[in-house]
């Protein structure tokens, strides 16, 4: 039997979830996305042929699986407004809220229910995501089995046993596409000083990061191993990554990823204390 899926929140995380979800197979009957605007779930009902409403209790009394995808500082008003259908209703809940935890959120709807928390990130707008989930001692092996199955629908899915971790791979994925796009645009900038157009620059850029991913995914090597493939000693890219090497890049990225993941640890604080 297909588990009646609800998302509170309508947004583009949200649609991603769904949209891939829908394109995997799943019946739109299933999905329900709920939004204040009554414009929005106008246009996702002509994107996705799916059920919406603005009443989000409603939504949530008929839920197996509740998705919460608002924005973490309007997160306590919804979770009031969706307790007691909760508490009836007893579903998973599955927060992609970025910085509240597991034990908040549960306790913002009312306590004794199964969660997990997911940090997604932007490319499952393209059904490239990589998503980090981690999962309260009430989710069983079968909820587990179908939060993957969703997530899926949108990318690749690591589950952490540790919630903690979701700091890092917050610091990893959930923040990682911009390291991506920084690197991209600096390549871009110093391939027009030599002397490339800016499309050009940005084409080749561009492929050649997706071509290294591709590479690195489906290869046995180690990204170390596959870098050292491409340097030839005394050639142009050893030349390169010595340069790299010798302006501190390693240090640069450990020194941002843990500020990225100490800034994490600091909004859940923030926001759980919110009144």
């Amino acid at each position: 039997m297909t588990s009646h899926v609800t998302f509170i929140g309508a947004g583009n995380m949200a649609s991603a979830i769904f949209g891939g979800m829908i394109e995997s197979g799943y019946p739109r009957g299933a999905i329900t996305a709920t939004a204040r605007s009554l414009e929005r779930l106008e246009t996702l009902e002509r994107q996705y042929a799916l059920n919406t409403t603005t009443d989000n209790p409603a939504a949530v009394a008929q839920a197996d699986v509740v998705v919460l995808a608002v924005k973490p500082q309007v997160m306590r008003e919804v979770c009031a407004e969706l307790r007691d259908a909760v508490q009836a209703r007893k579903p998973l809940i599955l927060s992609v809220a970025a910085g509240l935890d597991a034990a908040t959120l549960e306790d913002w709807l009312g306590g004794d229910l199964a969660l997990i928390r997911c940090m997604p990130n932007t490319p499952s707008l393209v059904g490239a995501g990589a998503s980090g989930l981690f999962a309260n001692d009430r989710v069983d092996e079968t909820q587990r089995e179908l939060a993957t199955e969703l997530l899926e629908a949108v990318g690749l899915v690591e589950w952490v046993e540790d919630e903690a971790l979701l700091e890092a791979v917050t610091a990893i994925s959930g923040s990682g596409p911009a390291y991506f796009f920084l690197v991209f645009e600096a390549m871009i900038e110093a391939g027009q000083q030599l002397g490339l157009s800016e499309e050009s620059a940005r084409r080749l850029a561009l492929q050649t990061g997706y071509g290294a991913a591709c590479m690195a995914r489906k290869s046995d090597l180690t990204p170390a191993e596959l870098k050292r493939n491409v340097m030839s000693p005394g050639g142009t890219t050893e030349q390169a990554i010595e340069s790299l090497e010798q302006a501190g890049l390693r240090q640069a990225f450990s020194e941002a990823m843990t500020a990225c993941a100490r800034r994490a640890r600091a909004m859940a604080k923030e926001l759980s204390q919110k009144d």
